[in-house]
């Protein structure tokens, strides 16, 4: 029984010891522009358009190909079916500014009601999302340029993110 006991013991013990090993999966780091994101990213907007601005601000200069530390800033374009983006960053790789361009995305609900409530009956032909970004100040402009149509009737109006009409 004695001898049981201490099995049983050391088998018990055994166990903790091997449970303490721990294996880490390698672990990607990268730098995010978190300001940016705040800023920038909606949380009902079109996912492919937030893919596109989570991009933007992971991108690193200093580390692709063509960097080189006599510049004073780099441009990058990228481009979506739905619109572009336009980031430009400074020799150390920080990102300055943005402007951005979409077409036929989600309105936010906000902007939604706010149409609803002011022209009631209208329908939205086209739209076109724009955002600038501008790093100093860490603040963005969201403007929504929109088509709105009544049978053979065709107005523009633009509002801001918040459904301000402007």
């Amino acid at each position: 029984m004695k001898k049981l006991v201490i099995f049983l013991l050391v088998c018990g013990l055994a166990t903790q010891v091997f449970g303490q090993i721990i294996v880490l999966d390698t672990i990607d780091i990268q730098s995010v522009r978190y300001k940016y994101l705040y800023e920038v990213v909606d949380g009902d907007m079109d996912q492919n358009v937030k893919n596109l601005q989570i991009e933007l601000a992971k991108i690193d200069i200093t580390k692709e190909d063509f960097y080189s530390d006599e510049y004073n800033s780099y441009e990058v374009m990228l481009r979506i079916p739905k619109g572009y983006a336009i980031a430009a960053y400074n020799e150390k790789g920080e990102l300055i500014r943005t402007i951005e361009r979409y077409k036929k995305v989600r309105l936010p609900l906000v902007v939604s009601q706010a149409l609803a409530k002011r022209f009631p009956n209208w329908v939205v032909d086209k739209d076109i999302y724009k955002v600038s970004y501008s790093e100093p100040k860490w603040e963005s402009k969201k403007t929504y340029k929109l088509k709105l149509t009544n049978g053979k009737k065709t107005i523009r109006v633009k509002t801001d993110e918040e459904g301000n009409f402007l």
